[in-house]
């Protein structure tokens, strides 16, 4: 689905440059779940960032499905965010003065689509989820894992295959963390869909199925799930971690 390609990414002017990425390559399959984890610094937001076309490379190439997303010009990014990408952020990203409904169809409505079919895939993607029964009310109105799984509505609302996360769990309590990365295993496991996440948290890392460990703007390190259960896995994250020569406390 996704091919990053020798990405390179520099912020500043030609006094003072900071190289954000530098020279990273991976791919991502279809229905992958992919956690991208390092200390403050090493570049995985603006890895995100460049993928999610909010930010742009200053060399490579990012390809979907083979179309090279840097070559795209404003009116076809904007088409290729809303039908290709979701997102899922911290602070949710919810507007007070519509319902959950509301905010979760914004973007088909937006489009102009038919009402009738915006509240039919609202309510088809809000009954996977769990949270038809707050669909009328308000954000101020919910916990911050309704929230979150409205959040998640959104992005998968339109039909979307991707969808990337910043720092999901990072607003919520731990039971809150705990229901939104199963019901982001949900949506992998069960609805097919591609999941990039960046997070600090090596348990939200540990429900991942492929973990790219990033540190001065570089890939140092990856490791893949395989059958292993998820605690055995959450330990081996912590290893690497060790390995790798920081502190911890910045990525737990």
């Amino acid at each position: 689905m996704l091919q990053v390609k020798n990405i390179e990414k520099y912020y500043g002017n030609k006094d003072n440059v900071t190289k954000a990425l530098d020279r990273i390559s991976f791919d991502v399959a279809d229905g992958e779940f992919i956690a991208i984890m390092g200390a403050s610094g090493s570049g995985k937001t603006t890895l995100l960032n460049c993928i999610s076309t909010i930010d742009m490379v200053s060399a490579g190439s990012i390809l979907l499905d083979g179309v090279d997303i840097s070559d795209l010009g404003a009116a076809e990014l904007a088409r290729f965010r809303r039908e290709r990408l979701g997102f899922v952020f911290q602070d949710f990203n919810l507007l007070d003065t519509l319902t959950i409904e509301e905010n979760i169809g914004l973007a088909l409505t937006l489009t102009h689509a038919d009402p009738d079919a915006v509240q039919r895939q609202v309510h088809t993607v809000a009954l996977k989820l769990g949270i038809t029964e707050i669909l009328r009310k308000f954000p101020y109105q919910v916990s911050g894992g309704q929230k979150q799984r409205a959040a998640c509505a959104r992005a998968l609302v339109a039909g979307q295959t991707l969808l990337l996360a910043d720092e999901p769990t990072g607003a919520l309590d731990s039971r809150a963390s705990k229901n939104l990365l199963e019901i982001m295993t949900h949506m992998n496991r069960e609805m097919g869909t591609t999941i990039l996440m960046v997070t600090h948290d090596a348990y939200s890392a540990s429900y991942a199925s492929r973990i790219l460990f990033l540190k001065d703007g570089r890939i140092f390190n990856e490791l893949l799930r395989g059958g292993r259960d998820r605690p055995v896995f959450y330990h081996e994250i912590l290893d690497v971690l060790a390995l790798s020569g920081g502190d911890l406390s910045d990525v737990i």
